[in-house]
């Protein structure tokens, strides 16, 4: 006991002398509009040391008494620099300028611009919405998804489409959240646009591994999107009229400097078109799409502070009076940003999430209606504790209610020739809870490690069919409301280093397990809003993968060129493909056409990149494999996944002429998509039969494409007042027809030759877009 005492006593006396003569200075990062600057670098000179701003521009450091220089930067704004007497704690809060303009108050320093090299993450991209805005755009739409396309790791399903695969992962293994809450289906237009409205969008960042702790229920990626708070010292408006859409931004403070809003819609008017049309049928079709974003926060006090964030989208397409589809997804997500002190920062959330479409046919007899719908209610507390500048400790917990109305289709009128079809409707809990922490145990030495916790529980109400060994129905099981049949535990440890071998370079490496415990039932590369989403069951077990990265990261000319080169291994177990001529519409007895098998992918990507100057953009290498093998699928022989392209390419340049004239161009090259083809054929009775070759046995031809805008902008001498400016983007400048699908069919004039035929999406494409702002 007198040994116990002791040691108690020497431990008390040590924190108590590390406590004595410490102080932690506190505070938030805004730029000019009260914007909150995510990943904002402090440094501290004397110590070589410092930390970075939080999702909500927060940090916190905790330093022996003293006098310090604090040098506060963000890419793209001028550095303050301010001497700071500590000798208690302190509040300070930062407004930074944008590099175009000056500030006379503060010091302005050069910026700390080697953040890519230390920070202790890697296998990540981080964009602002004023650099992807000058990417040429898709029919003059600003698109983030297809901005991330063009990322080494990253590759698009399809032409222009908005789904996209990280280092071998399908795309419903890409977590896509918008201000914390799931985006199940980011598509309007059946792909062709993003669901996400480059206005209301303040910062982009994506982890296509090294995924922290925080984030789990997908294999291969994170999406982290947040949307703008909204000027908190004036009313500001912007808004576009383009060749698809128009769309309009307003945000203005609520209070001064202590609270404000954004709202933000865009619509599309083909339909609007079609008004004019002297044809009485055309102009009762409809065919748009539109978005609305709204967001609201408050600070209560130094210590709380609410956001609001409201996102509705829905696409819509009528045909006369005779077939209907719509689709669109609904988010809500309510936080609560509170300090426990200066040194423990916490986050409360309340999310709702929600996806639904319906298809429909209108005529008496074989008139029907198809719905289906999923939606998801989550809970959520974070937590940031900063003990001292060595250590940075996040945990927190969460808990999500998974709804999944996979399809109802029943006749409509009184005539009808269907019956109602259901799909078994069933529910789902998912907990987790996290810790991790960055530790620097050296100068040029910071290691972060953390454990995520899973469960996930099948819940009734709901039907459950089991099957034998060939997949046969033997019989069904009904689980009543609430009843819990079915859990599924997981640990998922997160770790990576970050070496410093100087202030320009670095090594890095990481090593992560991520889970999927939901699935998506697709026949499609690109996907379709009719795609389903199916939980993990006691037929379907959660898709595993570990992921290992190492990476050398070097800036050059004062660290205006940023380049990286990483190789990776992932492997994955459970992987989730179809029996051949699956039937997966409306079918109740889905999850018997379900395989699963393994999969794995490894790569090396190469990034050389510029963010600051009149030129900027960046250019990705991306050589990679990705096999599957499934023991009943192409006879249990490896097969190449359907987006295996080897070889990735993209060029990405802006250049600014002048203050009025901008110019823009990007070039994307890859190799073709496997694909199954027909290598010979039968004839059985009077019918030909084709003879099908392995699974992705061939390929697609190679893919490539050259996009180009010019910008003029008008007004800007103003300093304020209307600004305006007109964007041409082109398309496809050399008008590629690259193959989007190929048919083969007979010759109808020698029925015993079969030919192939290309067909192609997008020729050459102008488009015109104007924009204001005031």
């Amino acid at each position: 006991m007198k040994q116990l005492l002791l040691l108690l006593t020497v431990l008390s006396l040590s924190l108590l002398s590390w406590s004595q003569n410490r102080y932690t200075i506190s505070g938030h990062v805004k730029d000019e509009a009260g914007e909150d600057l995510i990943g904002a670098t402090i440094y501290v000179k004397e110590l070589n040391t410092g930390t970075v701003t939080n999702v909500y521009g927060f940090y916190s450091i905790t330093l022996k008494e003293g006098s310090y220089q604090f040098d506060y930067s963000y890419v793209g704004y001028e550095t303050q620099t301010k001497k700071i007497e500590l000798n208690q704690n302190q509040s300070i809060n930062i407004t930074l300028n944008e590099t175009s303009k000056t500030i006379e108050e503060v010091v302005v320093t050069a910026e700390r611009k080697n953040s890519n090299v230390i920070k202790a993450e890697m296998s990540t991209m981080k964009l602002q919405a004023k650099e992807i805005k000058k990417i040429p755009a898709f029919m003059g739409e600003v698109d983030i998804i297809k901005a991330i396309q063009m990322m080494p790791g990253v590759q698009a399903s399809s032409e222009g489409s908005s789904g996209f695969n990280v280092r071998g992962g399908s795309a419903d293994q890409n977590l896509i959240l918008l201000d914390e809450a799931t985006v199940y289906n980011a598509s309007h237009l059946m792909g062709f646009f993003s669901v996400f409205n480059n206005d209301a969008i303040k910062d982009v960042k994506l982890y296509k591994g090294d995924i922290p702790a925080a984030y789990g229920g997908r294999l291969s990626s994170l999406l982290d999107i947040r949307m703008k708070d909204g000027n908190m010292n004036k009313f500001r408006a912007n808004g576009g009229i383009g060749t698809v859409s128009s769309r309009l931004t307003l945000e203005s403070p609520i209070v001064k400097e202590k609270g404000s809003f954004i709202i933000s819609g865009r619509r599309s008017y083909a339909d609007l078109m079609l008004l004019l049309s002297t044809n009485e049928e055309t102009k009762k079709n409809k065919l748009y799409f539109y978005d609305l974003n709204l967001k609201g926060n408050y600070k209560i006090n130094d210590k709380n502070r609410l956001y609001i964030s409201w996102y509705l989208g829905r696409d819509v397409f009528e045909y006369d009076d005779l077939f209907g589809f719509n689709w669109g997804n609904r988010t809500f997500t309510l936080r609560w940003n509170h300090l426990f002190s200066e040194r423990v920062f916490s986050n409360f959330s309340f999310i709702l999430s929600d996806y639904d479409y319906e298809l429909g046919q209108y005529s008496s007899a074989a008139g029907f209606k198809w719905t289906s719908d999923m939606s998801d209610i989550k809970i959520k507390a974070d937590f940031t504790y900063y003990p001292n500048t060595k250590n940075m400790v996040r945990f927190g917990v969460n808990g999500t209610f998974h709804h999944f109305n996979p399809g109802l289709a029943k006749g409509t009128g009184d005539e009808t020739i269907y019956n109602e079809l259901k799909m078994p409707e069933s529910n789902a809990l998912e907990w987790a809870g996290y810790i991790s922490n960055e530790w620097k145990p050296l100068e040029n030495l910071t290691i972060n490690y953390g454990l995520r916790g899973t469960i996930f529980q099948n819940m009734g109400k709901s039907t459950v069919y089991n099957f034998d060994e060939n997949y046969e129905k033997i019989d069904s099981t009904t689980y009543g409301s609430g009843d819990i049949y079915n859990t599924f535990y997981g640990l998922e440890p997160r770790a990576n280093f970050m070496y410093a071998l100087n202030s320009k370079s670095s090594i890095k490496g990481s090593y992560s397990r991520t889970k999927q415990h939901i699935h998506l039932a697709s026949n499609s590369t690109a996907g379709s809003p009719l795609d389903i989403w199916v939980p993990a069951s006691p037929n379907i077990n959660p898709q595993l993968a570990d992921q290992f990265a190492l990476g050398y990261f070097r800036n050059f000319f004062e660290d205006t060129y940023e380049t990286s080169i990483e190789a990776y291994y992932k492997d994955m177990k459970n992987q989730i493909d179809f029996r051949d001529h699956a039937e997966l519409l409306l079918n109740p007895e889905i999850e018997g056409e379900f395989r699963e098998g393994n999969a794995w992918s490894y790569g090396l990507e190469l990034l050389v990149r510029k963010q600051t100057g009149d030129f900027t953009g960046w250019i990705s290498y991306t050589l990679s494999k990705t096999e599957r093998k499934f023991s009943e699928i192409n006879d249990g022989k490896i097969y190449p996944a359907s987006y295996d392209k080897p070889h990735n390419i993209a060029i990405v340049a802006n250049y600014e002429l002048s203050k009025r004239i901008i110019v823009a161009a990007n070039w994307v090259y890859s190799t073709g998509a496997p694909v199954t083809f027909p290598i010979g054929r039968y004839e059985y009775g009077n019918m030909v039969v084709p003879i099908y070759s392995d699974r992705n046995d061939y390929r697609m031809p190679d893919y490539h494409r050259l996009d180009f805008s010019l910008t003029y902008k008008f007004g800007v001498n103003k300093e304020k007042g209307f600004k305006s400016e007109l964007n041409l983007s082109i398309y496809n400048v050399y008008n590629r027809k690259n193959a989007w699908m190929i048919n083969f069919y007979q010759d109808d004039e020698d029925p015993e030759v079969t030919k192939a035929e290309k067909v192609y999406l997008f020729p050459i494409l102008p488009s015109l877009t104007y924009n204001f702002y005031f």
